[in-house]
This record gives C-alpha cells, sequence and structure tokens, in this order.
C-alpha cells in the first residue's frame, strides 16, 4: 500500500502494540514512535521488549513503556488491571494493534494436538476478545480511536488452528465495527493482512523458503500507519498492505 504519513501525525497519542518484541508488532511500534506516539509494548518476553523499547529511544522518539504479559494464561483480571494502568499512567488511550499470534503446527485436523488447538485459540483469538473487552471503555473516551487486527488468509488444508483463529478475528473485527458505527464518536475498527513477509513466523511456517524474496517488515508499513491516521475512512474492512492503493 502506498501511503505517506505526516511525520507527527500521532503526537501526543497512546497506543499499544501487542506481540511488541519482534516482527510486525515490533515494527509497528517503532513506525507510531517515529511519527510522535506513545507506545506500550505489550508482550511475552521482556528482553525482546527491551530491544524494542532501546530501538525507539536511540532514534529520538517519545519514550514507550514496556508491559509483560503472556497471553497464553492472562485472565479477564489481568486485562482489567491492564486497562487501569493505562488509565493511571497515561490518562486513556488512541488506539490499539493487536499482532501478537502464534503459529501452532500445521498439520491434518484428524491430527491436530488438541492442547496445541487450545494454545493458538487461546492466543490469537481468545486474548484480543478479551483485551478488547476491557479496553473499549478507554478507547471510547478518546476522540477518533482506532482498533487493528493484524489478520491472515490460510483457510486451506493445514493451517488447522491458526488459520481458523484468523478467519474468526476477521469475523470478530467485522462483527466489532459494525456494532461501534453505530454509536457517536465511533471507535474505528479494522484489519491489515501484511500478505508474506520476512518474519520468524514466516520462516518456522514456510523453511523450504527463500526469505529474501519476501518483503522486509517495514515495507509493510504504510498500511499500519494508515489505518492508525485520520485519512482512513474504513470501518469493519481488511486493508492488503501489499496492494497499491493507487
Amino acid at each position: 500500500m502506498q501511503y505517506q504519513a505526516q511525520q507527527d501525525f500521532l503526537k501526543d497519542k497512546i497506543i499499544l502494540v501487542t506481540g511488541a518484541g519482534d516482527g510486525l508488532g515490533q515494527a509497528a511500534a517503532k513506525a507510531y514512535a517515529a511519527h510522535g506516539a506513545t507506545v506500550v509494548l505489550l508482550g511475552r518476553t521482556i528482553k525482546k521488549l527491551e530491544k524494542t523499547y532501546d530501538d525507539i529511544i536511540n532514534a529520538g522518539h517519545p519514550e514507550p513503556a514496556i508491559y509483560p504479559l503472556n497471553l497464553e494464561g492472562a485472565t479477564p483480571k489481568d486485562y482489567e488491571e491492564l486497562a487501569e494502568t493505562l488509565k493511571e499512567q497515561f490518562g486513556g488511550l488512541h488506539g490499539l494493534l493487536h499482532n501478537a499470534a502464534i503459529l501452532g503446527v500445521t498439520t491434518p485436523i484428524q491430527q491436530h494436538d488438541i492442547e496445541v488447538w487450545y494454545k493458538v485459540m487461546q492466543v490469537n483469538l481468545n486474548a484480543p476478545f478479551v483485551m478488547t473487552r476491557a479496553l473499549l471503555p478507554l478507547l471510547r473516551e478518546t476522540q477518533g480511536s482506532k482498533i487493528i487486527f493484524t489478520t491472515d488468509d490460510k483457510s486451506h488444508a493445514y493451517w488447522g488452528a491458526y488459520g481458523i483463529s484468523k478467519d474468526a478475528i476477521t469475523s470478530f473485527m467485522k462483527i466489532l465495527g459494525d456494532e461501534l458505527d453505530t454509536e457517536e464518536n465511533a471507535v474505528q475498527v479494522n484489519a491489515i493482512n501484511p500478505g508474506p513477509v520476512r518474519t520468524q513466523m514466516r520462516v518456522r511456517a514456510f523453511p523450504g523458503e527463500d526469505p529474501n524474496t519476501m518483503p522486509l517488515t517495514d515495507e509493510v508499513m504504510p498500511a499500519y500507519l494508515y489505518l492508525m491516521s485520520d485519512d482512513c475512512k474504513e470501518i469493519a474492512q481488511t486493508i492488503h498492505a501489499q496492494e497499491s492503493n493507487a
């Protein structure tokens, strides 16, 4: 997607990014910070979050915050505490990017490990639902707030829990977007399908593929910036990051 964001269009805004320790989440967190946002870096591995934090600070962008949370084991109370912390420390929330996800296994449904299925659904689907539910009151208080989901199109053989969870996320996005669009000062909800990108998850999913043939994460960031901007007018839509908008 071709989009040129204004330099400081996210100045003074608070944006939470899940899975901010590496891959697309890390790239999005850095892109939002580069355009003025204070980014809350949420993820499981503190060392990875610290690397993202250091990269943002070293680039001279607003100081982010680190919020460690293991989505696999998080409870509704954990998400309530997250909302309370954001309210107390930042006064609100302007944007939420759901990016954290796990691959699980690629295997026929008949052979799919049940525990792995539960784990993938917990991280990829249940966590975004419970987190969104907890954070919606904060987002509703903010003019022009945004929720973005990173989705994928893997609804074909052997993609198991991952493919089903991503289809479910797309449906969740559409239902939530339609519901919120009826409200005054509606929270805008959309999704991004980044397409094939050079990430560790992609390497695990396609070990025989040459990663150098894939675009870097930075190359799909225009779509992530666009959906967080006031220029975005779409509601309950999936933007394909590697399709031209020309």
